[in-house]
């Protein structure tokens, strides 16, 4: 199976390198890998050039858009793979097998998405945990609890976007969650979790570098939930948040 991992970035020369790093030393051979850039002023652009010269399964593109969903949309746009996913330019993967475990339990279980676990780490040092987000298999009322899979970690057949679309460009930090409403709620997709930690995410993400991110995401959450049919959707808010709790004690 093919699978096609995206990369969003935007002035990213700081962790770009250990971002592609960690996509390009996986063991598994059949990755095409997508670098999609916001049109960078850094060096973000002569980076991804290097990494392209010796590796010829890296597309890429230079352009002005809309933030990262529409970068992520135009990677799913370009993706030939069977199976997509994404690693955002402040992340990486945890280990260089993610990509051959993820496919192994596509071929196993025979699903339409496989998802796993994620570290919070610290954004100078990456080796320092400071949230660990343990996963656990899905069930529908889980998304009446607030619960999700941590995104990034969330790898699904390419035949899902084509059939459900992309992300909703409404949403400009919430987006992730009404995608993931939108397919979780739909019964005729199945998925597998995978109990290892897939992705390390640094932390000052865009829906928690401030006050004023948060509050927005609250309210994006909140009227994801509503439009995705969730009943009581304030206190299915409620729940999704106050769930991230013992996320900060489980490390």
């Amino acid at each position: 199976m093919k699978v096609s991992i995206i990369t969003a970035t935007y002035n990213s020369e700081k962790t770009l390198g250990y971002c592609m790093d960690s996509v390009l030393n996986q063991t598994y051979s059949d990755i095409e890998y997508i670098v999609i850039d916001g049109n960078s002023s850094d060096n973000t652009v002569d980076l991804i050039t290097s990494k392209a010269k010796n590796a010829p399964h890296i597309v890429w593109v230079s352009e002005r858009d809309k933030g990262i969903y529409d970068a992520l949309n135009k990677g799913i746009q370009k993706a030939t793979g069977d199976i997509v996913g994404f690693v955002h330019s402040d992340d990486y993967l945890a280990d260089t097998h993610c990509v051959s475990d993820i496919v192994a339990a596509f071929k196993s279980h025979q699903v339409d998405g496989v998802y796993g676990n994620l570290h919070y780490v610290s954004f100078e040092n990456p080796e320092h945990i400071v949230r660990n987000w343990v996963s656990q298999p899905f069930y529908p009322k889980l998304l009446k609890r607030g619960w999700m899979p941590a995104h990034p970690t969330l790898f699904l057949k390419n035949a899902v976007y084509q059939a459900e679309g992309n992300f909703n460009l409404e949403y400009k930090i919430a987006a992730d969650y009404d995608f993931i409403l939108r397919i979780f709620n739909n019964s005729k997709y199945t998925y597998h979790y995978l109990p290892k930690t897939i992705v390390k995410m640094r932390v000052g993400g865009a829906s928690n570098k401030s006050l004023k991110n948060l509050i927005r995401k609250t309210k994006e959450d909140l009227k994801a939930a509503k439009t995705n049919g969730l009943t009581f959707p304030l206190a299915v808010i409620l729940k999704k948040n106050l769930s991230k709790i013992p996320q900060w004690f489980s490390k």
